[in-house]
């Protein structure tokens, strides 16, 4: 509807040009927003305001003029002028209502729109060091990754997942190291195990399993002539967990790119030679440093150490270049907070590679504080220091976390109440969300058994939906576009949740009020169109948040 109100005012700019009232048809800066109160209209436009300079008028002589073009168009009931010159359109209520069959007709398809235009995205989220299981941090991460990455595709973007192993350093060595001390304990050996190595139980198995495997073969094995093979285990069982843990909670990556092949390819210490050709790198102390500084950073970043070691900066740079170079038309990198001071360095480094550095955009995800009926929860973990996504993932389900994980900004800290999430009523968010789609899918159920016959777009007097909440309903089922095209160019997942708890709760509110298969049957066939039409925006917008949509509950 926003759509077909703005090229009502573009017409009527362009009439109004035509006749002398202002210069410009097409004026910059021009918006076309609902109001911030519903007694204000369905849209408001600053037309006016941004022609009155050119047009060298007071702003409310020309919403005058452009509300009395306006006024003959058959899409508005009433056209107002408000405050210093905005225009407030209110929408027919029968072009609302007729609006219904549009929506009824597009069937699965509604909702999808071409704000992407076809450009290729790439979602690089979770991108867990494969070093043990997966927290709730990382689920979190992933719920948002994915969730954003479904949205994108639905606005019209062409999109793969990709994750990130990071497979190269010292984490690796610590993490065979740690699976080769458990070795040694289970064949009875004393160790002192280092403050600093993994200690969960997930280590445990895995050094039981080299035990299994391999018996006391590396007993009197140094460490540093075995740790490969200990870290290979390692790495590989861990890895295998990981991937089984995304795809319970439904997430499937096109792509896992490993850090070891910018290494092994070269394409690293390539990158560093790159940047010194563009004189963006220098020598200091023994080290090399790239000139961050000189593209906004605080201060300059080590990418070669002193004694030779890249740092991770380093193949961060190459692993950019990398994707950039694929040919993707934005990077959209999901982290964890606490890398919130990376972000100026990695847009930095892009920016010194030749590359504008908005073609990275970077989400942070805030950290999850878990709770049991309101109070902190104090959870028994196998990780030994946190809370897996498993153990979540079992306590509630796969549907209540990834919408819980999804019911605030990415950005912003989370209270998941696991409590909450296990409750079968309407105290539970996404209970409250597949409550209503089963309560509409039952109206289908209860219809069929009476023998009432579910009505084509085009069989059903839609002009009988008169109640101020059917109105309401009609209004929010419009916005379903809007909302997934600015969640996607904003890259904001939630706003496809915020919208759908808003849904579920008018049809709550209609549930009670009404009857969808009323006695009157022309009503009743109205009736079922328009529940038809809520079934299916609440099917897709859960689809978009990888959450299903019960028929009964």
């Amino acid at each position: 509807m926003r759509q077909r109100t703005l090229h009502a005012i573009q017409s009527a700019l362009r009439e109004g040009a035509r006749r002398g009232l202002w210069p410009d048809a097409d004026p910059p800066g021009l918006q076309v927003t609902p109001p911030r109160h519903e007694a204000h209209g369905d849209y408001a436009t600053n037309a006016a305001l941004v022609l009155a300079s050119a047009a060298r008028r007071p702003p409310r002589e020309i919403a005058a003029d452009l509300a009395r073009l306006l006024g003959g168009v058959s899409l508005f009931e009433k056209v107002e002028v408000a405050g210093p010159g905005f225009v407030n359109l209110f929408i027919a209520p029968s072009v609302w209502r007729e609006n219904l069959r549009e929506i009824c007709r597009a069937g699965e398809a509604y909702g999808r729109t071409d704000a992407g235009g076809g450009r290729r995205v790439q979602v690089e989220f979770v991108s867990a060091n494969p070093t043990g299981p997966l927290h709730v941090g990382h689920g979190r991460g992933a719920a948002v990754g994915d969730s954003l990455a479904r949205i994108l595709a639905a606005a019209g973007f062409r999109v793969e997942r990709e994750y990130y192993i990071n497979d190269v350093g010292n984490q690796m060595r610590t993490l065979g190291a740690s699976v080769y001390y458990r070795y040694l304990e289970l064949h009875g050996r004393p160790v002192d195990f280092p403050e600093d190595h993994y200690r969960g139980d997930y280590i445990r198995e895995i050094a039981r399993e080299m035990a299994d495997r391999a018996g006391d073969r590396y007993l009197d094995t140094p460490l540093e002539a075995c740790i490969d093979d200990f870290t290979a285990l390692a790495v590989e069982r861990i890895s295998t967990g990981i991937r089984k843990d995304l795809e319970d909670f439904g997430v499937a990556f096109e792509n896992w790119f490993s850090e070891r092949t910018l290494h092994d390819s070269g394409l690293v210490t390539g990158t560093l030679e790159l940047l010194e050709e563009k004189g963006h790198v220098y020598e200091r102390d023994g080290a090399l440093w790239f000139r961050s500084s000189a593209f906004g950073d605080e201060k300059d970043r080590v990418v070669r150490r002193a004694n030779g070691i890249l740092t991770y900066f380093a193949a961060d740079i190459a692993y950019h270049r990398h994707k950039l170079e694929r040919g993707y038309d934005l990077l959209v990198d999901i982290w964890g907070a606490d890398h919130h001071g990376y972000v100026p360095r990695v847009k930095a480094a892009v920016e010194a590679l030749g590359h504008p550095p908005e073609k990275v955009q970077v989400l942070l995800v805030q950290l999850v504080n878990l709770l049991e009926g309101g109070r902190p929860k104090a959870m028994s973990t196998r990780a030994g220091e946190f809370v897996t996504l498993r153990e979540v993932l079992d306590d509630v389900g796969r549907d209540a976390a990834r919408f819980i994980f999804l019911t605030r900004r990415s950005d912003s800290h989370l209270d998941f109440d696991l409590e909450l999430a296990r409750r079968r009523n309407q105290d539970n968010p996404v209970y409250y969300v597949q409550y209503a789609h089963a309560r509409l899918s039952s109206v289908f159920h209860n219809a069929g058994e009476r023998g009432i016959p579910v009505p084509g777009p085009d069989e059903a007097d839609v002009h009988r939906l008169t109640a101020p909440e059917e109105a309401a309903l009609l209004k929010l089922l419009d916005a379903f576009p809007r909302v997934v095209a600015d969640s996607a160019l904003a890259l904001e997942p939630h706003r496809v949740t915020y919208y759908l708890t808003d849904l579920a709760g008018a049809v709550h509110n209609y549930y009670a009020r009404h009857r969808f298969l009323d006695d009157d049957p022309a009503l009743a066939r109205a009736r079922l169109l328009l529940a038809q039409a809520l079934r299916q925006v609440l099917k897709k917008g859960l689809e978009l948040l990888g959450v299903t949509a019960p028929e009964t509950m």
